[in-house]
């Protein structure tokens, strides 16, 4: 396979503009995107600091996007999420700001309902072999242990009790 062919400095930056302002993208994924492009590692700090200043990068802004995309769409839970920033690099002060864009009501009607639907998909019949795969799949998921527990035993009393 040819190597990429390589970009100067300024096509680079035209480049993760463009980027930038299709979809929010982190530090570490424009980093990621510059050495794919074969730009020298002391040429990467500065095209970065460009892109902060025009704030085509903003961490914040980015955790905060983050969040809402993994949580409504990829109905992630809150422990997977701040692990996926985390891997990204984001400051620990932004991950929980945007971990509080997510409403509690909302966390746990999208916990309960992705446990239904589970729920619903499973063949099993022992209500210990239902439970223990409901948890696996919600800790899978990213849900934290205490509320899926919790959840868990409420979804399927209330199925029990139909």
């Amino acid at each position: 396979m040819a190597s990429p062919k390589k970009i100067s400095a300024k096509q680079a930056l035209e480049k993760a503009q463009n980027l930038c302002a299709q979809k929010e993208k982190c530090i570490e994924d424009i980093k990621q995107k510059f050495y794919q492009w074969g730009i020298n590692k002391t040429d990467v700090e500065p095209l970065i600091t460009k892109l902060i200043e025009d704030k085509f990068i903003d961490e914040e802004r980015f955790a905060k996007a983050f969040v809402k995309e993994k949580f409504r769409f990829n109905k992630w839970g809150k422990v997977k999420i701040e692990y996926a920033l985390k891997q990204k690099n984001i400051p620990e002060n932004f991950i929980q700001k945007g971990m509080n864009e997510i409403p509690l009501y909302e966390y746990q009607q999208v916990l309960e309902k992705e446990l239904i639907k589970k729920l619903n998909s499973l063949k099993d019949t022992d209500e210990y072999t239902i439970k223990s795969k409901l948890v696996r799949f919600a800790v899978s998921r990213g849900f934290e242990n205490g509320k899926v527990f919790d959840m868990v035993n409420s979804v399927v009393n209330k199925r029990k009790d139909n």
